[in-house]
């Protein structure tokens, strides 16, 4: 059979689908992948022909500058994130579309032209589900974060009142899609809301979705799916004796906090702690000062290896990086940067897989001390090693492979 997988370019969206794509290839299947030129080389990698279409969403926004510490009293952290966010939200739509109406005619040309037997997208890519409706192909919705039915949606695990500018620019955006899918000649099309689609693989295990149980014979919680990533080398800690901290805060926009790595610095150095610290690409070395012999310091590092070793992690919590944590029964300790993330962390809490830092008086003594804290407490160490359990007992691409073959093998026998 013939896949079209349609992907969000950005690595928490592309990451744990290109282990799915992999299977389909090597059980004989074939698959076009369409997503930025950023991840040619990993899409090829997987065995799947490669579609360039959008652009890396995370180069279209610039540095927030924003303090890590919050602002003060008169702009919390936690109100300063929901504006950053509701910004990135609406331009992301915005680009998101503006991106859909120059590219959306040739995907659906290619595709029209090479029909694939089945539509596999991300949930948050606009051509995905209009290119399954117009060509009426099976749809297949790939959920890197929560899915939702109605005993569960994303907006419980929200801050109780959104920003209004937030909501205001939802609509204003909701209303430039729908008027664009109308033109396109779908006038029901309802993106990212509405009834679920057909099939929907979760790349979360059951257990760590809110409702979990409640979720039909539709949704396929197969758990991260992490494979090998083309990009990454080989990592082993220099020191085998020491403990081993990872910090990273993802390759979100909003990671760039040359702030809150000073102050990482600054609560490890000299200390028994051996430290990774992936400072994304947005911060030069420069900007963090003198690094401590016992730190090591990198734009990425590949986070599956670290992990590994790992007896700490200090994350944003984006839902690739807290799968991938729980996957080696890695200790969490929050730091989110996003609604969603913050969302993310409370669940972690909630299930006792580690802790959030505080949002306010952030300091280098606060960041040790929690971190010593969750690295040695024995609750979160059985809480980690019973989902680490769930975790990889999901089945990963291989389930998430089954499900698609069983759904199209039931809707076409003769496939």
């Amino acid at each position: 059979m013939h896949f079209a997988f349609i992907c969000l370019p950005a690595a928490g969206h592309v990451n744990p689908t290109l282990p799915v794509a992999a299977e389909l290839v090597r059980r004989g299947h074939r698959v076009t992948y369409a997503t930025s030129a950023k991840y040619a080389e990993a899409v090829e990698s997987a065995g799947a022909a490669f579609f360039e279409s959008g652009e890396d969403l995370a180069a279209q926004f610039p540095r927030s500058g924003s303090p890590a510490e919050g602002g003060g009293a008169a702009s919390p952290r936690a109100g300063m994130l929901a504006g950053l966010a509701s910004g990135m939200m609406s331009g992301l739509l915005e680009r998101l579309l503006e991106r859909a109406r120059e590219e959306f005619p040739a995907l659906l040309a290619v595709l029209a032209a090479d029909r694939p037997d089945a539509v596999c997208y991300d949930a948050m890519t606009l051509a995905g589900k209009m290119v399954a409706m117009k060509l009426a192909l099976p749809d297949i919705a790939l959920l890197p974060s929560y899915a939702t039915n109605e005993h569960f949606s994303m907006r419980e695990l929200m801050p109780a009142r959104a920003p209004e500018e937030m909501l205001a620019a939802w609509k204003q955006v909701r209303r430039l899609i729908d008027d664009f899918a109308a033109e396109q000649g779908l006038d029901h099309f309802n993106f990212m809301e509405g009834p679920p689609a057909s099939l929907n693989i979760c790349f979360i295990p059951r257990e760590f979705q809110p409702a979990g149980d409640t979720f039909d014979a539709s949704f396929h919680f197969v758990g991260p799916c992490l494979g090998q990533r083309a990009i990454e080398e080989a990592w082993q800690p220099g020191r085998k004796d020491r403990p081993l901290l990872f910090i990273s805060l993802g390759t979100t926009p909003l990671n760039d906090r040359p702030d809150f790595f000073r102050m990482c610095l600054e609560a490890f150095a000299g200390t028994p702690w051996q430290v990774a610290m992936a400072i994304g690409d947005r911060i030069g070395m420069s900007e963090l000062g003198e690094i401590p012999d016992n730190v090591d310091a990198r734009a990425f590092f590949p986070q599956l290896d670290v992990l590994r070793h790992a007896d700490v992690f200090l994350s944003h919590t984006g839902m690739n990086s807290t799968m991938e944590a729980l996957y080696f029964g890695v200790p969490l300790v929050a730091f989110p940067l996003q609604p969603e993330q913050e969302a993310n962390a409370r669940r972690v809490e909630d299930l006792g897989l580690g802790r959030r830092l505080p949002a306010e008086a952030l300091s280098p003594t606060l960041i040790r001390t929690v971190i010593a804290q969750v690295s040695d407490d024995q609750e979160i160490r059985r809480n980690l090693g019973t989902m680490s359990q769930r975790v990889r007992g999901a089945g990963g691409p291989a389930a998430a492979v089954d499900a698609i073959e069983h759904y199209l093998h039931r809707e076409s026998p003769q496939a």
